[in-house]
């Protein structure tokens, strides 16, 4: 009876976005285990559920799957959960006193959902404006990397990227565009294979319509704004 309340709630909000906190939710304990101890324990619940879904886990194409989803799961779609993996974002001066607009578009990006655990693919676009500063292009492709390989909801990647950028550059003028779509709509539910969700995060001097509008005309995005 239980188990038929959880459903039933679960049910009842159906695939919309649960409210989550900015910071991706994780226990005091997260990092205590090694990966190997977690590849450990997660490949024996993988093969848990295989077993309890009727398959033969002594066929040659499935007696590896639960090591190789719990690899999978450890150190490769989740293994920006852990902070030793965060890209060391290193600035340097901006001596060419380049003023205007940088802008880094179509990043790609892969993602997991967090309420279905399936996948979300998409494209990030990321603009900053220098105060002083600059970071190598390639740091911000691996910062959406990083971030993206986690559990997530989009609007919650689309502001850590931001923040994180932020810290770095040492300046409020960034901004971030998330064109993704969700395989949790795609292919289950509602199955709709066409639509793709947008999250934008505008700070500094982005949040000045002008400004705002400059940065979406280079990534071809019309506003209302």
């Amino acid at each position: 009876m239980e188990l038929e309340k959880q459903l039933n709630a679960i049910e009842a909000i159906g695939d919309d976005h649960i409210g989550a906190s900015m910071e991706t939710p994780l226990r005091a304990d997260a990092f205590e285990l090694s990966d190997i101890e977690k590849i450990g324990l997660i490949q024996k619940d993988v093969r848990s559920i295989m077993t309890t879904l009727g398959l033969d886990l002594t066929d040659d194409s499935l007696k590896g799957t639960p090591t190789r989803v719990a690899k999978m799961f450890v150190q490769e779609i989740f293994s920006g959960l852990h902070p030793d993996r965060k890209p060391k974002a290193s600035t340097f001066e901006n001596k060419y006193n380049y003023n205007e607009m940088l802008v880094e578009k179509n990043i790609t990006l892969y993602s997991t959902c967090e309420h279905h655990l399936l996948p979300i693919v998409g494209k990030a676009h990321i603009a900053y404006i220098s105060n002083g500063t600059v970071v190598g292009l390639s740091k911000m492709n691996r910062i959406v990397d990083y971030y993206a390989k986690r559990p997530q909801v989009q609007e919650r990647l689309t502001k850590q990227i931001v923040k994180e950028l932020q810290e770095v550059l040492n300046t409020e003028d960034v901004a971030c565009v998330i064109d993704a779509k969700h395989l949790c709509v795609n292919s289950r539910g509602i199955r709709d294979v066409d639509s793709s969700t947008i999250t934008s995060e505008f700070g500094g001097k982005f949040k000045s319509k002008e400004t705002r509008r400059e940065f979406l005309d280079y990534i071809k995005f019309d506003t209302q704004f």
